[in-house]
Parts: structure tokens; C-alpha cells; sequence
């Protein structure tokens, strides 16, 4: 049976996921903070560690670093989870040697998946080549993660910045460049047939923007703009397609992350077409705050426009909605901000 120690601060959340983990037939040893995460890593050995980042006495860089220094444990698998997604954090983290990145909140699937892979790959390496060397950088023709691609566009990619509200491409144009978004929050939306707008899809610092085709010229099937202020990095096509032809690995994960959007898309598309107004209010503020990073009683700055474009509900239903769940104690508004109150309430509304 494997071994994971699982260090992280929220107590709810470690007993959770350690009690995932173990029906998924794992050991789990868990830690509260880097401190003592450290002493478990060094007494126990454990196979993998998933680490969250911040946390009090050593944070989470800290542990992979005193980790990394130390020949018993420096070899073993290092997850990070946590709710920072800005480019340079994940960045900062797989530079200092991490394997990979959760973000918060992160489904089963994923973390399952994660753990089976980093311990696939450290097991092949174990038994073909020994120690792996833990490099910073890596050239066009030697990734192995999506993570190094990542860090690929941030190294090589054509950097631009967008305001909040300023268009990055619109739909029909030529497209010629794949993007990673290193900061901000960008929306894609599309007008149907009565000219009304619909938000196809959000994208986050860290997910990669204006997949259409890999061949140039492809038109944009979608307009993406700017909802805050917004950084990228940008690659050529041409570039891209060279790159993932010398890397199989790199290309499997890229298809498996594309597959997975799709799958979500299909998601939101059925829940726009069959849920009730108030299930689909709910699950449009909840689908914010996942990927806004909000907790609960933590703002969420958003149109109202925008709310009733994902939704795919009008404006009006959308703002009478809105105001039932304040009566009801599941939300608190204020202009454009809108905080939620009872999350696992909103969860559950029909």
C-alpha cells in the first residue's frame, strides 16, 4: 500500500481529503503545518506528498525546499494544492522542484489522477535512470509536463496586457497565436440569433486561451475579453504544433485537458437548458466563486449582465432571483458586489 503524507492547515479539509485518499486505498499520515510536515517527510519516507502553500510556521515552499536539500527525501513525488492560481505562484512552486499543482477546490478525479501519475513516472524513473536531476528550465524538445509548456509560454511567449473591458480577439478573426493567461480573468461569449449575449466559457490565470485549431488562420468560433485586468503570454501556432510534436507526453496531457473543458462545457450547456431559474442562479454564482477563488462571505465583483449570460437566463429573472436569495439569507448584495453567505445552501437549490 502507498504512502502519502498529506500536510496542510484547515482541519476540515485535511480530514476530508486524508479520508478520500484512504478509501482510494491509500496510507495517509497527515501533518497541520510545514513544521511538522517536515519531521513526518523525514521520519516516515513517504511514496508522494501533497502539500498546501500557505500555512503558518514554514509554508509550503519552504517544506520542498528543506525537502529538496536532504538526500532522503529529496526524490520524492511533491504535489502542491492550493487556492493561489496566478501564473507566477504555480511557476514559483514547479521551479522549486514541485511535480505538480492543484488548484482549490479540486475534484476527486483530479487529485486521484495527480498521485497515480507522479507515482507511475517516479517508479519508471527509479527503475530506468536512477536520480532525475530537478531543472529549472527546459528547452522545446525536452518537456514533460504541462507544467514545463506552461513555463515555456512564460519564458518565451509574447507578454500583453488587457484592461478590464478591452477585447483580446473577437469571433471571425484569424487566429494565429495560443495564449496563457498569467493573470486576470477573461470571458468568451458570443451573440445567438436575437443578438444576445452569451458567455461561453471563463478562463482563469493559468489556462491556456484561443484554442480553435492548430492550423493558422482558423477563425475564433468566439470573442474573449478582458473582465479585469489581464496579463498573457503568447506563442505561435507554428511553434506549438513543433512543440508538442517532440513531446508525446506533453501532447497527451494537453488532449486530456482539452477533452475535460469540453466535458464541462457540455455540463454548463445542459444545466442552462434544463435547470429552473433558481438552480441555474446557483449554480452561476457558485461557478464564479470556484473560479474567482472567492470563499465564503467573500466578495464576487460581477455584472449582473454577465451572471444572466452564463446563466443563460434574462437579466431581470436573473436580479429577482437575486433578491429571493437575500430574503432567503443565502446571499448579501451590495451594487455590484455580491457575497455569498450559505454556500452549501446554494449547492442545493432546486
Amino acid at each position: 500500500m502507498k504512502r502519502i503524507l498529506l500536510i496542510e492547515d484547515d482541519n476540515a479539509l485535511r480530514e476530508n481529503t486524508a479520508e478520500l485518499l484512504e478509501l482510494s486505498g491509500y496510507s495517509v499520515i497527515t501533518a497541520p503545518n510545514g513544521k511538522i510536515g517536515i519531521t513526518a517527510a523525514k521520519e516516515h519516507l513517504p511514496d508522494i506528498i501533497i502539500c498546501d502553500i500557505m500555512m503558518p510556521v514554514i509554508d509550503g515552499y519552504g517544506v520542498l525546499e528543506n525537502l529538496s536539500a536532504d538526500e532522503k527525501t529529496k526524490q520524492i513525488p511533491f504535489i502542491f494544492f492550493s487556492a493561489k492560481t496566478e501564473h507566477k505562484e504555480i511557476r514559483k512552486g514547479m521551479d522549486l522542484g514541485a511535480d505538480d499543482y492543484l488548484t482549490k477546490p479540486f475534484n476527486e478525479e483530479d487529485l486521484i489522477s495527480a498521485i497515480e501519475s507522479r507515482l507511475a513516472r517516479a517508479a519508471l524513473l527509479s527503475g530506468i535512470i536512477g536520480e532525475e536531476p530537478k531543472a529549472t528550465e527546459v528547452s522545446d524538445d525536452e518537456m514533460r509536463t504541462l507544467h514545463e509548456l506552461k513555463n515555456f509560454f512564460d519564458d518565451n511567449g509574447e507578454v500583453t496586457d488587457f484592461n478590464e473591458g478591452e477585447i483580446i480577439y473577437e469571433e471571425g478573426s484569424r487566429s494565429n497565436k495560443i495564449y496563457l493567461i498569467l493573470r486576470g480573468l477573461v470571458k468568451g461569449h458570443s451573440m445567438d440569433t436575437d443578438g444576445k449575449e452569451l458567455i461561453t466559457e471563463l478562463y482563469r490565470a493559468d489556462d491556456f486561451l484561443g484554442f480553435t485549431s492548430f492550423l493558422n488562420n482558423t477563425p475564433y468560433l468566439e470573442t474573449a475579453t478582458a473582465m479585469e485586468s489581464v496579463k498573457l503570454a503568447g506563442i505561435s501556432k507554428k511553434n506549438l504544433k513543433d512543440i508538442l510534436e517532440k513531446n508525446n507526453n506533453v501532447s497527451l496531457e494537453l488532449m486530456e485537458l482539452l477533452t475535460k473543458n469540453i466535458t464541462l462545457i457540455k455540463g454548463q450547456l445542459l444545466q442552462m437548458a434544463y435547470s429552473s431559474v433558481r438552480k441555474k442562479t446557483a449554480q452561476t454564482l457558485l461557478q464564479f466563486a470556484q473560479i474567482m477563488n472567492t470563499e465564503t462571505e467573500e466578495p464576487i465583483k460581477i455584472s449582473r449582465s454577465d451572471l444572466a449570460s452564463v446563466a443563460g437566463i434574462a437579466p431581470e429573472s436573473l436580479i429577482r432571483t437575486l433578491s429571493i436569495f437575500k430574503k432567503e439569507g443565502l446571499i448579501d448584495i451590495e451594487g455590484r458586489t455580491i457575497r455569498i453567505k450559505e454556500l452549501k445552501a446554494l449547492q442545493y437549490v432546486n
